[in-house]
């Protein structure tokens, strides 16, 4: 075993993510080379546990106080743990201190039943009251007349960490002029959260996981001042809302959950 292996080893045991996900811990990863845009495959993927060791960490490090997911599978789980954790850790300063109306809610959009009923029937009732989900229908549109996704519905929230894993390209339905995301050649490219853009607050983390063309068309797309990374060898985009704080309320909340130091350290 490597030594990053042992490390992401030691950090699941350390928080009991095996026994959350009661998952074997297994590093070696098979998938087909169409498994992904294969739309007959619905088989849950195995656990990627340096990416849920990943996340995990993120939403613990920074404080997060309110999710956003696209998609749903094992990742749900580890993020309703850790923002359990973050109330247990933070709860009262949090609801006492900060102006967070959605405080250590995870709020998950999922259009495809098998997937929604599947990661259910898996969340510990220890976390049943963190999660929430939102079941949406997925539609061809366009914006800045670019051919692209979009969800019926969206949680009506603020969240402070986002994670784009969703939808399936093949889940849209319509086209534009003949155009779609359902052929295995197509990629996903949903729009939705250049519509919500200019409601996130600074200091918002957006992680898409793999959609590096998503990840592009967003770049291209968004206004705002976000810093960029694309982690190659994770196969991981990061953007982060780096601007001034919007008022007294903003700052203290990047105060307490990013440092004083912000975005230096970041």
């Amino acid at each position: 075993m490597s030594k990053i292996n042992a490390e992401i080893k030691k950090y699941v045991k350390e928080n009991f993510l095996d026994e959350l996900l009661q998952v074997e811990i297994d590093f070696d990863i098979k998938r087909g080379i169409n498994e992904s845009v294969d739309p007959k495959v619905v088989t849950p993927y195995q656990a990627d546990w340096d990416d849920l060791v990943r996340l995990h960490k993120l939403v613990r490090k920074r404080r997060v106080t309110t999710i956003l997911e696209f998609g749903c599978g094992h990742s749900t789980l580890v993020f309703a743990d850790a923002l359990a954790r973050n109330r247990d850790s933070y709860g009262k300063f949090v609801t006492s201190k900060l102006r967070r109306n959605n405080p250590f809610e995870l709020h998950v959009v999922e259009d495809m039943p098998f997937y929604l009923d599947a990661v259910k029937k898996r969340i510990p009732t220890r976390l049943e009251s963190i999660v929430s989900f939102t079941k949406a229908e997925v539609r061809m549109t366009t914006f800045c007349d670019r051919t692209c996704t979009e969800y019926s519905e969206l949680p009506n929230i603020c969240p402070d960490f986002i994670y784009l894993d969703g939808p399936s390209q093949h889940s849209a339905t319509g086209d534009i002029c003949g155009i779609s995301t359902r052929h295995p050649d197509r990629l996903p490219m949903s729009c939705d959260l250049l519509k919500i853009e200019h409601y996130l607050l600074p200091g918002t983390l957006i992680v898409v996981d793999g959609r590096t063309a998503n990840a592009r068309f967003l770049r291209l797309n968004l206004r705002r001042n976000w810093s960029y990374r694309h982690d190659k060898s994770a196969d991981v985009n990061l953007f982060e809302l780096v601007e001034s704080p919007l008022g007294r309320y903003n700052q203290a909340q990047i105060r307490f959950c990013l440092g004083a130091k912000w975005p230096k350290n970041s």
